[in-house]
């Protein structure tokens, strides 16, 4: 009976290892506020830039500290009082229907601080289309690295 209940407890000790473990090592997204497919890879977006004009444009939100992709409005750092006091006054003239992608590309997306406070705000104010660059590394690195449409070129 020892030996059964010892092999039991210890099968369930690392049962709850393997658990904990694989849920900490592969899932690094568990807080974020939005769902896969609300992540948009950085060449989709710079196809939309490349290829459409005007209206058909979606809003692209530049909510952190780094260069500005062509198109985007930049509210400024999200994860400090001052840029979503900025982001709030921008999202007055967008549409709650627009499709809006926000990125920041300070460090990678898991790691973002500015990120996941300008999502749960757009969702808050009823935003329904709302996308997240896809920046697994940096701004730099996944986005002008690849020569995609950056505010500075003409």
């Amino acid at each position: 009976m020892k030996n059964l209940l010892k092999r039991n407890l210890s099968a369930l000790a690392v049962l709850i290892l393997l658990v904990t473990g694989t849920a900490f090592s592969t899932n690094k997204f568990t807080d974020d506020p939005w769902k896969p497919e609300q992540l948009m890879e950085p060449q989709v977006l710079a196809t939309i830039i490349s290829s459409n004009k005007g209206a058909n444009l979606p809003v692209i939100l530049n909510i952190g500290s780094v260069n500005t992709i062509k198109g985007a409005i930049e509210t400024g750092p999200t994860s400090g009082a001052e840029g979503i006091a900025e982001l709030k006054k921008q999202l007055k003239n967008i549409p709650k229907d627009k499709l809006v992608v926000i990125y920041c590309g300070c460090c990678p997306l898991f790691k973002c601080p500015n990120v996941r406070p300008a999502f749960k705000l757009l969702a808050a104010e009823g935003y329904a289309n709302i996308r997240v660059l896809n920046l697994k590394t940096n701004l730099k690195t996944d986005w002008i690295d690849k020569k995609y449409p950056m505010a500075d070129e003409k």
